[in-house]
């Protein structure tokens, strides 16, 4: 039997008969069936997947680990005291136990720039966490209730967001120059850092709350609150986290500098920033005694950007290929 014999008319008027292929030999019925026997996937298990095969991912993530270990653990890496200093080995170079020298009091270069992780690493984290907590509540909130709640907390946004967080953080610091703590530095900074995160947290609850599971959720007898915490923000993390953690790197910076200019962490306080400003008097005779806590705190800064670049691209769908 040929093919043209297995072909089964349509009944159509005389004159205007159509064959219908057979099912089975048509190509097409494998193209669309669909395939019920894989486990069903999530945006946070597609991200995973594309994470991992990131070479900017792979090395930023090795370079975080390390860094976080070191200010864990900083006397893995050296015995020696940071706040140790004597005047006779003032500017001494490279030495056994000493690998990057002294500095103009005395002081172990390596074990400042060891310690001088912890303070940074711990302003950074703790500033990016009540950031992303009063950002992302203030933002979802206006987001979701709109009307007069949206109008009054986007004026409020405004005129923080009129105001440089650096310049902000001097002034409030100045202020309260009597008193000096690392939480002092990560509420500043904290202070004048959460509008972008509530910016964001908004437009991502608005383009959220008008989807099919949240008017699902409504119609089962939810309630608005109960959506807006366990649906809408859940379903709105990814810009945030992509956020925080491109910030976190900046938050870093920020506290550096406001170590460099003497009003951030106090001098007791082993931080880089502060070696970066004492160091730079000798910039000239001996450069590599502030090259070191630079390098220390651009390698830190970079790892946590190139991390928030390689995070964008696997949570931004537009990003990723079929």
């Amino acid at each position: 039997m040929s093919a043209v014999d297995k072909l089964k008319p349509v009944e159509t008027l005389p004159g205007q008969e159509r064959y219908v292929a057979p099912l089975e030999e048509t190509p097409l019925r494998d193209i669309d069936t669909l395939d019920d026997s894989s486990p069903a996937t999530s945006m946070w298990a597609d991200a995973w997947r594309t994470l991992r095969k990131n070479p900017l991912f792979i090395i930023s993530g090795i370079l975080i680990i390390f860094i976080v270990f070191v200010a864990l653990f900083p006397s893995v890496f050296t015995k020696e005291n940071p706040n140790y200093c004597t005047l006779e080995r003032s500017l001494e170079g490279s030495m056994p136990g000493h690998p990057f020298g002294f500095n103009m009091q005395g002081c172990d270069v390596y074990a400042r720039v060891i310690y001088g992780t912890r303070t940074s690493i711990s302003v950074g984290i703790l500033t990016t966490i009540i950031v992303v907590a009063i950002g992302a509540l203030v933002g979802a909130i206006a987001g979701f209730f709109g009307g007069w709640v949206d109008a009054v907390l986007s004026r409020i946004v405004d005129i923080f967001m009129a105001i440089p967080m650096l310049l902000g953080a001097i002034v409030v610091l100045q202020m309260f120059r009597s008193t000096g703590s690392i939480w002092k530095v990560v509420l500043v900074l904290a202070l004048f850092g959460w509008v972008s995160v509530a910016r964001i947290a908004r437009g991502a609850v608005l383009s959220s709350k008008n989807l099919e599971f949240n008017t699902a959720s409504t119609a089962l007898g939810s309630t608005p609150m109960r959506n807006l915490f366990r649906h809408i923000i859940p379903n709105s993390l990814a810009p945030i986290i992509v956020i925080a953690t491109t910030s976190l790197g900046s938050y870093i910076v920020s506290e550096a500098t406001l170590s460099f200019l003497g009003i951030g962490l106090p001098t007791t306080t082993v931080s880089w920033g502060g070696d970066i400003s004492s160091a730079q008097t000798i910039l000239r005779t001996d450069p590599m005694v502030l090259f070191y806590p630079s390098a220390a705190l651009a390698i830190t800064v970079l790892a946590f950007i190139m991390l928030g670049d390689a995070v964008k691209d696997a949570l931004d769908p537009k990003s990723r290929t079929a």
